[in-house]
C-alpha cells in the first residue's frame, strides 16, 4: 500500500472515530442548538429568527446569573372583550382561524394569561348585566347567556387552539344599577345591603362558566375602583371599603361554596396609587388574608413604568401575585397595515390631552412599540410576574366600543374586507408570551449599556432567556456572558430582539 492511500486511510478511519465519540458528538450537537435569536425591528423583521451577527467596535456586557431567581412568572396574555369576540364572529372561518391560532397556538404567540369582564363594559356593543331582575337578592335568576353568542364562543376556540391551557380571570366594571346608590350603570358605590348579593354574583359567574366548561382562574375586585371620570360603567370602592368587601363577603363566600381556590387580586388601577392601596390591603393578616395579589394598569403615563411603587407594593406582600391586568394604546383610531407608526412618535393618549397641567408631562407623543417593550420589561425588572393587555381584537376605527373610547389592538381587522392586519404590536407581546412560559423565574441581570432594556429568566425546560429592547437610532453590539460561556450578539436599531439559550 503506497504512503498516500495509507495516508488517506489513516485520515478516514480518525473522522469516523471522532464523529461516533459521543463526546465530540454531544459538542457538535450543542453548538448546532445552543442560541436561537428573534427579532421584531423598525426596518422590517417581524419575530425573524437571525443568525449572523457583526462584530462592532463599542461592546457591552450583558451578564446573566440563573442562579439569583426572582419571582416567577404567571403568564402573558390579552382580554377577551365582547367587543372582540363580536368582530370575530363576523370573520370568516379561515380567518377567525388565523386570529386564534396567532394568539394561542405554539406556532403564536401561546398566550397563557387572560382576562375577561363580568357584566358589560366600555368594549361591549350596549350595557347589559348577568342579574337583570331588579331586587334578585339570592339572584334565582342570574345568567350568562347574553355571552353565549360572542365571548363563550371565542374562549372556548382559544382552549381548543392551546396546548398548554392558559389562566383567565374576570372583572367587574360594575354591579348592575339597582345594587347602587346611584342606579346608574356609571360611577355611585355598591349599597351596603348588597354587599351579600354581589359577593354571591362572582361565585355564580364563576360556577356558571365552569358549567361551559370554561374553569375561572380569579378575579379582581373591581376594575378601577378609583373611576374612570364617568365615562362609562364604572363603581368607586375605597382602599378601605374593598378590603372590608373582600374580608367580609367575598372570601368567605367563595370559601363557602368550595371555591377558595379562585384568586382574588385587589386595585386593578393605575400605578401611581399603589402604595395608598397596599398599605391597606396588606396592612395586617386579618386584612390580607383572602387577598392573593395586586391588579395594576399602565395609564398613569406613557413612559413611566413606576419602579419605586413596584417595589413597594412588591415589599408589602412577597409573597403574592403582582399582576398588570390591562393596558393599550387608547384614545387613539389605530393606523391600518402601517406598520411605521407604530414604531414613530406620533400617538398620543388620554392624558395628553386632558390630563391636568401639572402632570402633563407624564403623557408626551410616543412610539406604541416603545411603549409597550419598555413597559413590559420594566415591569419584569420590578417584580411584577404576570402582564395582560386589553383588548385582542379591535377595527379600523378602534372600536366597536358604546362609548367611542377608541382604543389599539395587536391585531386590527376589517370585517367588510374580511382582512387581518398583525400589528407590530403583536410581534412585541409574542416575544414574550412565546417564549417566557409560566413557572418561569426571572434572573439577576447586569447590563453595561444604559440604552439597551434587558430582562431575563429560566424556564422550567430550563432555557434561559433574554429579551433586549433597542430604542435608538443605531445598531448596538454586546456580549451576553452565561455561566462561563460568551455569545457575541448584536441588535438592530429600533429593535426588540428574544435570545433562547438551550442547554
Amino acid at each position: 500500500m503506497s504512503n498516500k492511500i495509507l495516508c488517506l486511510t489513516k485520515f478516514l478511519l480518525i473522522t469516523l472515530l471522532l464523529s461516533c465519540n459521543p463526546k465530540t458528538l454531544s459538542l457538535n450537537l450543542k453548538k448546532q442548538t445552543e442560541m436561537e435569536i428573534y427579532e421584531t425591528s423598525a426596518s422590517g423583521h417581524k419575530l425573524t429568527q437571525l443568525s449572523n451577527f457583526k462584530k462592532g467596535s463599542v461592546v457591552s456586557e450583558i451578564n446573566l446569573n440563573v442562579e439569583d431567581k426572582l419571582q416567577t412568572i404567571t403568564g402573558f396574555g390579552g382580554a377577551f372583550t365582547e367587543s372582540s369576540a363580536h368582530l370575530l364572529n363576523q370573520m370568516s372561518f379561515e380567518k377567525k382561524d388565523q386570529i386564534i391560532n396567532a394568539y394561542f397556538s405554539n406556532e403564536g404567540a401561546a398566550y397563557s394569561l387572560t382576562r375577561t369582564h363580568m357584566n358589560s363594559c366600555d368594549f361591549s356593543l350596549s350595557n347589559y348585566s348577568y342579574a337583570e331582575v331588579e331586587e334578585d337578592i339570592d339572584l334565582k335568576h342570574f345568567s350568562i347567556d347574553h355571552d353565549r353568542n360572542d365571548l363563550i364562543p371565542m374562549i372556548k376556540a382559544a382552549q381548543s387552539a392551546s396546548k398548554d391551557g392558559f389562566k383567565l380571570f374576570a372583572s367587574p366594571w360594575t354591579a348592575t344599577p339597582w345594587m347602587k346608590d346611584n342606579n346608574s350603570w356609571v360611577g355611585g358605590k355598591l349599597k351596603p345591603e348588597y354587599y351579600k348579593t354581589w359577593a354571591l354574583f362572582f361565585s355564580k359567574y364563576a360556577s356558571a362558566y365552569k358549567n361551559e366548561g370554561i374553569d375561572i382562574w380569579g378575579f379582581t375586585v373591581e376594575n378601577e375602583p378609583m373611576g374612570n371620570g364617568n365615562n362609562w360603567e364604572s363603581m368607586i370602592f375605597s382602599p378601605d371599603e374593598m378590603t372590608y368587601f373582600v374580608q367580609k363577603y367575598l372570601g368567605p363566600t367563595l370559601e363557602s361554596n368550595g371555591q377558595e381556590d379562585l384568586v382574588i387580586l385587589g386595585f386593578d388601577q393605575n400605578r401611581g396609587d399603589l402604595k395608598e392601596w397596599v398599605d391597606v390591603m396588606y396592612k395586617d393578616e386579618a386584612n390580607s388574608k383572602y387577598y392573593d395579589g395586586t391588579a395594576i394598569h399602565w395609564y398613569e403615563s406613557t413612559y413611566d413604568y413606576f419602579p419605586k411603587e413596584l417595589q413597594y407594593a412588591h415589599q408589602k406582600a412577597p409573597n403574592k401575585y403582582l399582576i398588570q391586568s390591562e393596558a393599550c394604546i387608547d384614545s387613539e383610531v389605530p393606523a391600518w397595515k402601517d406598520d411605521d407608526w407604530y414604531w414613530s412618535k406620533q400617538a398620543t393618549d388620554w392624558g395628553f390631552d386632558w390630563r391636568e397641567p401639572a402632570k402633563k408631562y407624564l403623557h408626551p407623543k410616543y412610539a406604541p412599540v416603545n411603549r409597550y417593550a419598555r413597559d413590559i420589561i420594566g415591569c419584569l425588572n420590578n417584580w411584577v410576574d404576570g402582564w395582560v393587555d386589553w383588548n385582542m381584537v379591535l377595527d379600523r376605527q378602534g372600536g366597536p366600543n358604546w362609548f367611542k373610547n377608541w382604543c389599539v389592538a395587536p391585531i386590527i381587522v376589517d370585517t367588510e374586507l374580511d382582512e387581518v392586519y398583525l400589528t407590530p404590536l403583536y410581534y412585541v407581546m409574542s416575544h414574550f408570551s412565546k417564549f417566557i412560559r409560566p413557572g418561569a423565574h426571572i434572573i439577576k441581570v447586569q447590563n453595561t449599556d444604559n440604552d439597551l432594556m434587558v430582562s431575563a429568566c429560566k424556564n422550567p425546560d430550563d432555557s434561559v432567556v433574554v429579551v433586549v429592547f433597542n430604542e435608538g437610532q443605531s445598531e448596538k453590539y454586546f456580549n451576553l456572558n452565561l455561566s462561563g460561556h460568551t455569545y457575541y450578539v448584536s441588535v438592530s436599531s429600533q429593535a426588540i430582539q428574544t435570545i433562547i439559550l438551550k442547554n
